[in-house]
């Protein structure tokens, strides 16, 4: 019962986050900002999580998860709420900041203790289910927040948005039970500096590999638009193709727990990223929209896989009473590549055309499937320790 309950904080939760990306761009839009202000306040929702994600953790970890879970969803109910009572561009850039800021400890410390809800044995099911919600609320969200703001107007969707964070408030306020408390370990077993983590080579090179599933994602949906624009698409087919990505994000997440059956999770991550790869190489040989929809289902049924099995791994390679703080520091590598990357390769876009940039994508993947084998061996799907 407790993984039901946090999957309802997470779906709830994150309707609120997704559909406010949405509300706050266009009502950005609507105030006479230009794209480069877009552009800011959406760079504000990612400063907090490269920046203290690991501090998030750290505090999930010494004091559970109960309190930075109620402060992230009490954060993302005040900024849509001030929002709504002052509508203008400069509260935005509050409201902004304080809704990646608030989303981040709920978000690092729900992906920091799902691994242990009912037992190790439930470890990959749960991430599975974990990633299927965040994923399922991911695509609700911007569409709740479109159709109110065509409906009723933006102030009005903030409102609605803000709504969908009052249960999970309630719940972490007065029905906490349900949530695993602070590891209690003897002595100094969960001290250590973020660096004994990274030098530890397994978790290193899951994080790694973590990161480079992540810049692939981001990677698709910045870069897709650019090439189906270069090759003549209309705006229709190229949402329409994102929208199969996406689709195929959410089937391979579902029928994750009957692959778990089959195979550990170390084995599906390194099938999941090599596939990816696989599609990326398709890309620049395809200019019809059929096409490039069934290569988009295939990238998207890797890269989709990949990220609930990377937080399984790195949650069973993370030394004990360490597991938020583990998280925090792929919520960092992640947020690090999600800056470098589109900057990296939209240069080389420029610079070199359309296929070098899939192909260097698919050259990263590799070298990520590369380090998951080396980081499962010789645990493959074991509960292990750094």
């Amino acid at each position: 019962m407790a993984i039901y309950l946090t999957l309802v904080l997470i779906v709830l939760n994150h309707i609120a986050f997704g559909g406010s990306r949405v509300v706050v761009s266009l009502f950005a839009l609507e105030s006479g900002a230009t794209q480069m202000q877009v552009g800011i306040l959406m760079a504000l929702y990612a400063v907090c999580p490269m920046l203290f994600a690991i501090a998030i953790g750290r505090l999930a970890d010494r004091v559970g998860p109960r309190l930075p879970m109620l402060l992230g969803s009490a954060g993302l109910l005040v900024a849509l709420l001030l929002t709504a009572i002052w509508p203008a561009l400069t509260t935005l850039y509050i409201a902004a900041f304080l809704m990646g800021s608030s989303f981040h400890f709920f978000f690092v410390t729900v992906t920091g203790i799902a691994g242990g809800i009912g037992g190790p044995q439930h470890r990959s099911r749960n991430y599975a289910l974990v990633s299927l919600a965040f994923s399922g609320a991911g695509f609700i969200g911007p569409l709740i927040g479109g159709f109110a703001i065509d409906y009723l107007g933006h102030v009005e969707a903030f409102m609605i948005l803000a709504s969908f964070t009052i249960i999970p408030v309630l719940m972490l306020w007065l029905r906490p039970g349900f949530l695993p408390g602070a590891a209690k370990l003897p002595g100094a077993a969960a001290s250590g500096g973020v660096m004994e983590l990274w030098r530890a080579p397994r978790l290193r090179n899951t994080f790694i590999a973590s990161g480079f599933i992540s810049a692939a994602w981001d990677l698709f949906n910045f870069y897709l638009p650019v090439y189906g624009h270069g090759i003549g698409l209309s705006a229709s087919a190229i949402g329409i193709i994102l929208g199969v990505f996406a689709l195929a994000t959410f089937v391979i997440r579902a029928a994750l727990p009957w692959l778990l059956k089959h195979s550990s999770e170390a084995q599906i991550l390194v099938y999941a990223i090599f596939v990816a790869a696989f599609a990326f190489i398709l890309f620049p040989f395809f200019e019809n929209p059929y096409a490039l929809c069934a290569v988009s289902f295939l990238l998207g049924l890797g890269v989709g896989c990949g990220q609930p099995m990377s937080m399984s791994l790195i949650y069973s390679l993370a030394p004990e009473g360490r597991a938020s703080e583990a998280a925090g520091l792929r919520v960092t590598v992640n947020n690090v590549t999600h800056l470098v990357i589109p900057l990296l390769f939209g240069t080389m876009g420029t610079a070199f055309g359309y296929a070098p940039v899939w192909y260097a994508n698919s050259v990263l993947l590799g070298i990520g499937g590369w380090l998951v084998r080396r980081a499962a061996s010789p645990l493959g799907g074991r509960r292990g320790r750094a």
